[in-house]
């Protein structure tokens, strides 16, 4: 069945998504905060900003109006960076048109260290049915319509179901989880990573060395999120270590193209000006370490990636320190 939706949030990746969810049939709202963005959308039919070359399909339309946006929609859809998401949740007070909020966004709240689902319940109340979207899934390549596999987490199987539905079909497929915790915890550690992956490449280390940083950051991805609560083996499913290897592997992903530059001697305000958007993993770093050194859950590579990020770590000596480490048994 066709819904009407609210995606929330016209950057590339909520661009994208608008653009599949149109392609599959639904009558979608592309919400921005910017009334001149709002407006080149409907004159010229493309996101000129984040993805000029696609054309939206005619059941997409873009406001700036927030209220005409949620009116009468089945479902609303935030994709908008972690930094942004209190603060848009905050502005759905008495707007939601029904107890349900999905997101795409990856990260914690930084500030906080908390989940998404935490920050959604307490600005629109703990009754609230909460939704998380993750996976391998880089915007280009969805709004082009290549093949893309995504995981639909909720504590309730209705509200995961009804986003299962939206999204499958096409080039699209998706996976229900009722993991909400693991889904957005993988989701979010893995940009930390690829910036420890960019720094690496960057570095000229190899291929011996990605594999090793990958599967030795999912094991800190799997230390973490079991110790908020996350299960074990959701981590080894699409928004795991499906996102971690794309994420890691491609330079369509900013957070490696930070680490890059990171490695190229760029200074970190100059690796983050080049991409023209955020790169969540700088900002989950940190939530990254205050959580870990708060449960006491070791995660090295994700300490050293801080520490470059806001200690002005030397690249190689991070990677000195790594390899110096005490040995330990793997699992």
């Amino acid at each position: 069945m066709n819904q009407t939706l609210a995606v929330l949030g016209a950057g590339s990746w909520g661009t994208a998504l608008a653009i599949a969810l149109a392609r599959a049939g639904h009558a979608v709202r592309l919400w921005t905060r910017q009334a001149d963005d709002a407006a080149a959308m409907t004159a010229l039919r493309v996101n000129a900003r984040f993805l000029p070359d696609i054309v939206l399909p005619p059941s997409l339309t873009a406001t700036a109006d927030l209220g005409v946006a949620l009116q009468a929609v089945d479902g609303v859809l935030v994709v908008v960076p972690s930094a942004a998401f209190r603060e848009l949740a905050r502005s759905l007070r008495g707007l939601l048109p029904l107890p349900q909020l999905a997101w795409a966004t990856k990260g914690f709240e930084q500030t906080s260290g908390k989940l998404l689902h935490q920050v959604a319940a307490e600005e629109l109340g703990s009754r609230v049915v909460c939704v998380a979207i993750s996976g391998p899934s880089f915007a280009g390549e969805v709004a082009l319509g290549q093949p893309t596999a995504l995981t639909v987490a909720s504590s309730h199987a209705a509200a995961a179901d009804f986003w299962v539905d939206c999204l499958h079909g096409g080039t699209l497929r998706a996976y229900r989880s009722d993991d909400l915790v693991g889904v957005q915890v993988g989701g979010a550690v893995k940009n930390v990573l690829a910036i420890a992956a960019g720094i690496a490449d960057g570095l000229g280390f190899g291929a011996n060395a990605r594999a090793a940083l990958i599967t030795r950051g999912l094991a800190e991805v799997q230390r973490l999120g079991v110790a908020l609560g996350g299960r074990r083996d959701t981590f080894l499913g699409l928004s795991g270590v499906g996102d971690l290897v794309l994420t890691c592997t491609d330079d369509q992903s900013r957070n490696r193209r930070v680490g890059l530059a990171l490695a190229s001697g760029k200074s970190l305000q100059q690796a983050v000006a080049a991409l023209g958007q955020v790169a969540e993993g700088v900002l989950t770093a940190r939530a990254v370490q205050r959580l870990a050194t708060h449960l006491d859950v070791p995660m090295p590579i994700c300490d050293e990636v801080y520490r470059v990020l806001y200690e002005d770590r030397d690249v190689l000596q991070a990677v000195r320190d790594l390899l110096a480490r005490e040995p330990s048994a793997e699992l």
